[in-house]
């Protein structure tokens, strides 16, 4: 009864919330706590006869105490928790990419400011010739810098409003921005200032240091320098893209992998209705009525489901009669109904499942084969085992995984038990609103005043790997961003440094040298560039796509073939990005190119 697990120190489903002063020593008070331990709860299972080896265990057991505010996304708690968690390293790696999309629209900047240097040498030269100093100049540009970034960051609010509810659709969210807090334009202002400073200091000193007297003569040498640093700046760029490509590749595979692997339950076409506790005294006779109809296959009563969110119960076992046991294993006991088995699709690989015809199934047991394992049988079925209270293994289960795949399988015990709230049924393939308005209207005849609420096993599953799925998809939008950023660059980039070549480009036409000369001229330099950046970014992308599928048990192996894909989009993507320019270069009329000289 609810009374007896209410006073029961054995009974460890629950959670616990405690309201303390704000000035309280939380280690000190976790240290307190230990004393319930031993007054209440060691006492509580020594009564149930658990041995000495067991209590020397039991006295390494201490009290944990979580802040509330960690338990969204910086808690490891599942067993029994209906609450949707999110996980903070999500935040951080969002946070990242962000950060790495406005890193590369900073990179755009230094590039194309210090390739368009010469357009504004003359300038220089000139503004220093009639006495402005370096200082003067470093500030005009720095100034530049922040107009164009404060300009940028007002075009980014407005579109931020605008994008918003989509984002909230794709994660799940609700987030809504303080827009007209002064804290939080307070905020933007000093990062819209902070990345003028910072894309614009470099050329600023850069473009600052000109010789007036070598740019007016027009024998200005533009150096190695800045052409190694925008060299630099590309190969980091399409590393980051590469990384990005093999991050949304392996997730995509991933995603794949869970949502295909053979569970050890049939999910589908399993109808949950919940609340079916509500049918009180009717819940049996609810469940025949189902069973009459035409849709439905089976049924069954439980609050015990192989999906996160529903009711898990943690025990520990003991074998009956065996000294040699040195600890009790921890494992989950169901109570099910004789219909669970059938109508999940579970498979008994040795005895048998629970009869309604056998009236000694009331203390029988199914135990699942890691179970069975880890108790040290080879032949369980007829063995004993207690928890407080004996039970005969009449079957074992293969396993199935009942927790997300990031888990391994465990320990797992089914008992016939009184479990009332949820009803499972098992319809005929090819499910029809027909059918659920079947049900729907039955339920309707037995509880009038209460909607019928239902969801299917396949979406509850679905929805176990939501944070996951989700993660994908806005890991893949932000990946498309960045990659469309760095594009951007590369574009405009091409464009300036083909356009300086224009006159190079104009006597090697003349001079008869075919298009696809010319094409293969301007694009080399920048698939080197692109094979340079592939080469670092394989190995970094392996090991945090490696990183990542540590948390999962089950996961994919990251095959040669992500890699290779990885790197063919990006030579792809940049020669698309570059080849426009290069083919409009290589088709101009040369005398165009040469009318000036």
């Amino acid at each position: 009864t609810i009374e007896d697990r209410n006073t029961n120190w054995t009974t460890t489903n629950y959670f616990t919330y405690i309201l303390v002063d704000k000035h309280t020593d939380i280690p000190g008070l976790e240290k307190k706590m230990g004393s319930v331990l031993n007054d209440y709860f060691i006492p509580a299972q020594m009564e149930r006869g658990m041995g000495e080896k067991f209590m020397e265990v039991l006295k390494t057991l201490e009290y944990k105490l979580q802040p509330v505010t960690d338990i969204h996304l910086k808690t490891d708690i599942k067993v029994g928790d209906r609450l949707k968690h999110g996980d903070i390293r999500f935040v951080w790696l969002f946070a990242a990419i962000a950060g790495f999309v406005l890193l590369l629209a900073v990179i755009n900047f230094i590039n194309l400011s210090t390739a368009k240097s010469a357009n504004r040498a003359k300038e220089v030269g000139l503004k220093k010739t009639v006495g402005a100093f370096r200082s003067n100049l470093i500030s005009q540009f720095l100034t530049e810098s922040i107009i164009y970034s404060v300009l940028s960051y007002a075009i980014g609010v407005v579109l931020a409003r605008i994008l918003l509810p989509t984002f909230n659709s794709i994660a799940a969210t609700d987030i809504t921005m303080p827009w007209s807090e002064w804290w939080f334009t307070g905020i933007l202002v000093f990062a819209s200032l902070l990345t003028g400073i910072i894309a614009g200091i470099y050329p600023a000193f850069y473009l600052s240091a000109f010789k007036p007297a070598s740019v007016l003569k027009g024998s200005l040498s533009m150096g190695s320098k800045s052409g190694k640093l925008r060299s630099g700046l590309v190969i980091f760029q399409f590393a980051t893209s590469v990384i990005l490509i093999i991050g949304t590749l392996v997730i995509y595979k991933q995603m794949n992998f869970i949502m295909d692997k053979k569970l050890g339950f049939d999910k589908d076409q399993v109808l949950v209705i919940e609340g079916t506790n509500l049918l009180g005294n009717k819940a049996q006779s609810f469940k025949e009525q189902l069973l009459s109809l035409s849709e439905v296959k089976s049924a069954t009563i439980s609050d015990y489901l192989p999906v996160d969110g529903t009711k898990r119960n943690g025990n520990s076992f003991r074998k009956v009669d065996d000294d040699t046991q040195e600890r009790a294993l921890p494992a989950q006991i169901w109570r099910v109904d004789f219909d669970y088995i059938n109508t999940l699709g579970l498979h008994i690989n040795r005895g048998r499942a629970f009869s309604k015809d056998i009236a000694g199934d009331s203390s029988a047991i199914v135990i699942n084969s890691l179970m069975a394992k880890q108790l040290g049988y080879k032949d369980p079925i007829g063995k004993q085992i207690n928890n407080g209270q004996n039970w005969t293994i009449i079957g074992v289960l293969d396993d199935f995984n009942f927790k997300s795949l990031r888990e391994d399988i465990a320990p797992l015990a089914l008992v016939i038990g009184n479990s009332p709230g949820m009803l499972s049924v098992k319809l005929n393939k090819g499910v029809s609103k027909a059918a659920i308005d079947a049900v729907g209207k039955l339920w309707q005849e037995y509880v009038p005043d209460q909607a019928f609420q239902y969801t299917f096993l396949d979406q509850e599953f679905a929805q176990m790997h939501d944070d996951v799925l989700r993660m994908g998809e806005l890991f893949n939008s932000f990946a498309l961003f960045a990659i469309f950023v760095a594009c951007l660059g590369l574009f405009a980039l091409s464009a300036y440094m083909i356009e300086q070549r224009k006159k190079e480009i104009g006597i090697r036409l003349v001079l008869g040298a075919p298009f696809k000369s010319i094409y293969q001229l301007l694009t080399f330099d920048f698939v080197k560039l692109i094979l340079i950046s592939i080469i670092i970014a394989i190995p970094i992308g392996w090991y945090m796509m490696d990183r990542w599928l540590e948390d999962f048990a089950y996961r994919i192996t990251i095959s040669w073939w992500t890699f290779a894909l990885a790197a063919l989009l990006a030579i792809a993507v940049a020669l698309v990005t570059v080849s426009y320019q290069a083919i409009k270069a290589g088709l101009v009329n040369p005398v165009k190119s040469l009318r000036s000289e």
